[in-house]
């Protein structure tokens, strides 16, 4: 038995947006975004937040975040040249992990047109073993978390 279908967000879900400009050669064939660079979007999103936040060195930070887990569902059509905004919020915070929750929403859109999640295993850089969540990470992932 398949599971209900998700609902589409909505902007107040989430806690962060990073905007994004679609490109010419993220179209494919059927004159939309193929889903392939949703996923993109939601790891520069994310990735982009850590770094600006000072918690993530992603040439020589000590722990990286590995992707084990990911899921997107589409709602609405995007195209180029269209300006999106993806909305990052955090559903799960635990010792090594972190689920991220992201909405892509249309300029000017209340109501998600793609909703997806994936989750961090974070491991030590030269071991790939699962460590603890430095503190820094930590609090910069609560603060994307439900209030």
């Amino acid at each position: 038995m398949s599971e209900p279908r998700q609902q589409a967000g909505h902007r107040a879900d989430f806690r962060h947006f990073h905007p994004i400009q679609t490109r010419w050669m993220d179209n494919d064939v059927y004159g939309h975004v193929n889903n392939v660079v949703y996923y993109s979007w939601f790891d520069t999103a994310v990735n982009h937040y850590l770094v600006a936040q000072g918690v993530l060195d992603i040439e020589h930070g000590a722990v990286i975040g590995l992707v084990i887990e990911t899921r997107c569902n589409y709602f609405a059509s995007v195209a180029f040249p269209e300006q999106i905004e993806v909305g990052v919020r955090v559903a799960h915070l635990g010792r090594s992990s972190v689920r991220y929750e992201l909405g892509i929403f249309k300029a000017g859109e209340e109501t998600a047109a793609a909703q997806g999640h994936f989750v961090h295993v974070y491991v030590d850089r030269q071991s790939r073993r699962p460590v603890a969540l430095p503190e820094a990470l930590r609090g910069a992932l609560a603060a994307l978390s439900p209030r």
